[in-house]
């Protein structure tokens, strides 16, 4: 593994830095130490970058489409290698992390495939002989700040639009998996992405996220994180009116209407929920069901979740991992006991698994809770980790209600089978992505990005390659 900051294509010895520990959340393992790269390192590897940008804004669009392409093919080549390493980390099954991989691979092919389609307009006869254009231009150097949990894909949405558009890049993984974003900036270096147009900074947010969000050098941060951080990144770009681009924090609503096709749901809620230990900005946190169906869906997916195996990433059947730390399963934990506290009732899970193959990591139980209080931490909060609760609703205008009832605005589902409804729920939901009778996939052809507390600007589709660029426009008078 590599263990220094990766900048201008080789490792970089950050000296007398403070090592931080990597440890295995399955079993508590040391996986490795990284310093706190701070000012110094971020130094660096933005001169780098800096340096990089004018060849690489030189090269043609194509070209860069084309290498791009080649470091998708270089880490799907590495899959096996990086799958583990992704694990030991970050803590998901290895199932998950192949996934994982997989999809970062699909989002930086999509991107090399628009590379082409980076143009510009032309106004003709804007005055007599006077012809009007304007002009895509890159950024300059971006800084990408991804977290821990979708280390590959996460940063692959941030990269893709980044390179074709001609920026240069300094990543700075979360302290807690920052090997694989390492490794993966060696791979693309060994596939020929030129020195300096990736660099790989770790440490903490605090520390060296914090200098790379204030470096005068840097033009644009991409991050995807927590709302207060988000926040905080937002009034820290404000001192040299960086561009930003933040993907925030969630509590996605499901919808089942009373004609919807209740096992589909079921499923979906199950599955949108407890991925990746129900650790991700889209994952279903709050399910709200017709009344009619409501207990049936709530012992849906009970039944689901009781069925689900928990193990160590690497154990063979393992269908959950643990959290990714000691103080996400806390919160869980703090975030369960309000809302049986407020009238809710647990119909699976509840607590910490116990067995000594558990006593390490830190499980906890996929748990589904019936009817809380609407103003318990569970409907108020985020909820990022293996928890769901369940709420009968009055119909679709109770149910929107409920669901926009939130500061956030992320993702969101509606399940009927009456195609006016799904279309008031689409128009309504505040949401800046709605999933009708599907699973909650993200698809790299569609802008995705949030509404209220949930973020600001898109990723993916066409249009995140406007948040790369500036518009220049040009007159030509003859």
């Amino acid at each position: 593994m590599v263990t220094h900051a990766f900048i201008n294509g080789a490792a970089h010895p950050i000296e007398g830095a403070d090592e931080l520990e990597v440890r295995d959340p399955g079993d508590g393992s040391l996986v490795g130490t990284i310093p706190e790269a701070g000012t110094r390192g971020i130094d660096a590897a933005v001169e780098a970058a800096r340096a990089a940008f004018p060849a690489w804004w030189a090269t043609p669009a194509g070209e860069r489409g084309k290498l791009v392409a080649k470091v998708a093919d270089a880490i799907e080549a590495a899959t096996d290698e990086l799958a583990p390493m992704l694990t030991a980390e970050q803590g998901k099954p290895l199932r998950e992390s192949r996934l994982e991989l997989h999809r970062c691979v699909e989002t930086l092919r999509h991107y090399a495939g628009l590379s082409l389609n980076i143009r510009g307009t032309s106004v003709s006869d804007l005055d007599t002989g006077t012809r009007g254009m304007t002009l895509s231009r890159p950024l300059g150097v971006v800084g990408a700040i991804v977290p821990w949990n979708f280390p590959t894909t996460l940063l692959a949405n941030k990269l893709g639009p980044a390179f074709v558009t001609g920026n240069t890049v300094v990543a700075k993984p979360d302290e807690t998996t920052p090997f694989v974003t390492l490794r993966l900036a060696e791979i693309a270096h060994a596939a020929g992405l030129p020195a300096g147009v990736f660099n790989v900074v770790p440490g903490s947010g605090e520390v060296t996220g914090q200098a790379l969000a204030s470096h005068p050098d840097v033009r644009k941060i991409a991050f995807t994180g927590s709302t207060p951080v988000g926040k905080h990144i937002m009034r820290t770009a404000a001192d040299h009116l960086k561009r930003v681009t933040l993907e925030l924090g969630g509590s996605d609503p499901l919808i089942i209407l009373d004609d919807a096709d209740v096992d589909a749901a079921i499923s979906a809620a199950s599955m949108g929920r407890f991925f990746n230990c129900g650790q991700a900005c889209l994952a279903i946190k709050r399910v709200y069901a017709d009344a009619s169906i409501a207990e049936q869906v709530a012992q849906g997916i009970a039944e689901k979740a009781g069925r689900l195996t928990l193990g160590h990433g690497t154990t063979k059947g393992t269908q959950l991992g643990p959290l990714h730390s000691q103080e996400g399963r806390a919160t869980i934990a703090k975030q369960l006991e309000d809302a049986v506290a407020s009238g809710g009732e647990v119909l699976a899970g509840g607590g910490v698994p116990e067995g000594e193959v558990y006593d390490r990591g830190w499980f906890h139980e996929p748990t589904v809770v019936w009817n809380p209080s609407h103003d318990s931490a569970v409907s108020v909060d985020e909820t990022f980790g293996p928890l769901l609760p369940v709420w009968p609703v009055d119909g679709l205008d109770d149910a929107i209600a409920r669901a926009n009832a939130s500061p956030f605005g992320l993702g969101s589902s509606v399940w009927t089978n009456d195609l006016g409804r799904a279309m008031a729920a689409a128009e309504r939901i505040d949401a800046g992505y709605t999933w009708v009778n599907s699973r909650t996939k993200v698809y790299d052809e569609l802008p995705f990005g949030g509404l209220k507390e949930s973020g600001y600007g898109k990723e993916h589709g066409e249009e995140a390659l406007r948040y790369y660029t500036e518009v220049k426009s040009v007159v030509f008078r003859s």
